[in-house]
C-alpha cells in the first residue's frame, strides 16, 4: 500500500450510515435508471444500425420512434405465455429470474458521482461500496450464466441445450481473462473498491497506464455480453434462438432485459476501472468545479453511452465468429497475454519501489511485451496454424491433405453409394418406385 492509503480509505467511511429513506431512494433510482437505459439503448441501437444499413429505423411510435421500446415491452407482456409440456417447470420459470436479478445487483457498487447533499444529508452518489466491490460484479456475472445454462437444460430441446452448453464454455473462457485484466488495476489503485479506484485516477486515467488491460477487458466484455460477434449461445443461424428458443412473453422479456442491463453494467464497469468513472480529469484541469456537485453524473453517463455505442457499432459491423475461433481467442490469446501483462506490471511496481523511474520502465516493458506478442503471432503463422488449415480441392493429389472422396474428415463423399437405407438403397436415393409404364411413356 502506498503512503496515500489513509486518504484513499476515506471514501469507504461514508457508506453504511445513510438513513433508510435515502437507501430506498437510491435503490429506486438505480432500478429506474437501468430500465430507462434499456429502453433508450434499444432505440439508439435500432436508429444507429438503421443508419449504418441505409434504413430509417423506428420512427412511428412516439416522436422519432422513442416509444418503440416501450411498445415492444407492452407487446411482450400481453403475448401468450407458452410453456412446453415436457419442460422442468420450476427451473424453466426460475431461469429468466436468475439472469435478470444478478444484472440489477451488479450495478449497486457502481459510483455515479462524488459526495453531494440530498435534503441536508451528505451522501455519495453510489448505492454501496466495500473493499472487494469489483468481486461482486464478477460474482453476479457468473451467477447470471446459471440462468442461461438452466434455461437451456430445462427446455428439453436440443437447440436450447446446445445454447446453454455454449454459454457455460464461453463464460469460463472469458471470465478468467476478464478477472486477470482487473489485477493490474488493483495493483495501481491498491484496492478493489470501486470508489477508491475512481479516486486513484484523479490525475490520470488507467486506460493510459494500463492500455493492454483495457484492450483485454474490451474483448472479454463483448464475450460476456453474448452479443455479436460473440452471440454463440443464441446463434439464430444454427440454433433457432439458442437457450431461449422455448421462451415467450414475460420470460423472454426478462432475458432481453438481462442482456441490455449487462451491457450497461459492463460499460459502467469499464468506465469506472479505466476511464476515471465520474472524474472529468481533462476538463478538471481547466475547470476546477467539474468534479463537484451534480456535474460528474453527466461525465459518467457520457462515458457509459460511448461504450454502449461501441457495442452497437460492433454489432452492425462484424459477423459472428466460429465457435472454435471464440475458444481460441479466449484460451490461446487473452489468458496468456493477461498473465504476461500482470508479470510486467508486477515487475514495474517492484522496480518503482526500488527507486527506478516508472515511466521509462513501463515503456520498456510495454515494448518487450509487444515484441513477444508479435513474435508469437509470426511463429503461429509460419507454423501454418494446424487448426486453421482448410482442405483445398486437388490438395490430396499433391499430398497436402486427406482426399474428400475417400470418405474421411470433414465431409463424407457425396457421390459414393452407401447402402444402409431401406431395401438396400443408397443413402439419399429416393424410396418412391417409378412405374415402368411411366418411364417408357415419358409421363410424370
Amino acid at each position: 500500500m502506498n503512503p496515500s492509503a489513509p486518504a484513499e480509505e476515506a471514501p469507504l467511511k461514508g457508506f453504511g450510515n445513510d438513513p433508510w429513506w435515502l437507501i430506498g431512494g437510491k435503490v429506486l433510482v438505480v432500478f429506474a435508471f437501468l430500465v430507462v437505459t434499456v429502453l433508450l439503448t434499444m432505440w439508439i441501437e435500432r436508429r444507429v444500425i438503421g443508419r449504418m444499413q441505409l434504413r430509417v429505423g423506428p420512427n412511428r411510435a412516439g416522436p422519432f420512434g422513442l416509444l418503440q421500446g416501450l411498445a415492444d415491452g407492452v407487446k411482450l407482456a400481453l403475448k401468450e405465455d407458452i410453456v412446453p409440456r415436457q419442460v422442468d417447470k420450476v427451473v424453466f420459470v426460475l431461469a429468466p429470474v436468475m439472469s435478470a436479478v444478478p444484472a440489477f445487483i451488479s450495478f449497486a457498487v457502481i459510483p455515479f458521482g462524488p459526495e453531494v447533499s440530498i435534503f441536508g444529508h451528505r451522501t455519495a452518489l453510489q448505492l454501496t461500496d466495500f473493499p472487494v466491490a469489483v468481486l461482486l460484479v464478477l460474482a453476479m456475472s457468473s451467477l447470471g450464466i446459471y440462468g442461461v445454462v438452466l434455461a437451456g437444460w430445462s427446455s428439453m430441446s436440443p437447440y436450447s441445450l446446445l445454447g446453454g452448453l455454449r454459454s457455460s464454455a464461453q463464460m469460463i473462457s472469458y471470465e478468467i481473462a476478464m478477472g486477470l485484466s482487473f489485477v493490474a488495476v488493483f495493483m495501481f489503485a491498491g484496492s478493489m473498491s470501486t470508489s477508491e479506484i475512481v479516486a486513484a485516477q484523479h490525475d490520470r486515467w488507467f486506460v493510459l497506464l494500463l492500455a493492454p488491460s483495457f484492450l483485454i477487458y474490451v474483448v472479454t466484455m463483448m464475450g460476456e455480453s453474448n452479443r455479436i460477434p460473440f452471440d454463440l449461445p443464441e446463434g439464430e443461424g444454427e440454433l433457432v434462438g439458442g437457450f431461449h428458443t422455448e421462451y415467450s412473453s414475460l420470460k423472454f422479456a426478462m432475458f432481453f432485459l438481462a442482456e441490455y442491463i449487462n451491457l450497461t453494467t459492463l460499460s459502467a464497469l469499464a468506465t469506472t476501472l479505466f476511464l476515471g468513472g465520474w472524474d472529468a480529469w481533462p476538463i478538471s484541469v481547466v475547470w476546477s468545479g467539474a468534479n463537484s456537485g451534480w456535474w460528474p453524473i453527466l461525465w459518467f453517463l457520457g462515458k457509459v453511452f460511448l461504450f454502449i455505442f461501441f457495442f452497437i457499432w460492433l454489432r452492425g459491423t462484424l459477423p459472428r465468429v466460429r465457435y472454435d475461433q471464440l475458444m481460441k481467442i479466449g484460451w490461446k490469446v487473452l489468458i496468456p497475454l493477461s498473465l504476461a501483462w500482470i508479470l510486467v506490471v508486477g515487475t514495474v511496481r517492484a522496480l518503482r519501489n526500488d527507486g527506478y523511474e516508472m515511466r521509462q520502465t513501463l515503456i520498456v516493458a510495454s515494448v518487450a511485451v509487444a515484441v513477444v506478442l508479435i513474435a508469437t503471432l509470426v511463429w503461429d503463422r509460419l507454423r501454418g496454424g494446424e487448426d486453421e488449415k482448410e482442405i483445398v480441392p486437388g490438395a490430396a493429389d499433391a499430398g497436402g491433405g486427406p482426399d474428400p472422396s475417400a470418405g474421411g474428415f470433414p465431409v463424407p463423399p457425396m457421390d459414393a453409394p452407401h447402402y444402409h437405407g431401406r431395401g438396400g438403397k443408397p443413402a439419399g436415393a429416393s424410396t418412391i418406385e417409378t412405374p415402368p409404364e411411366e418411364v417408357t411413356s415419358g409421363t410424370h
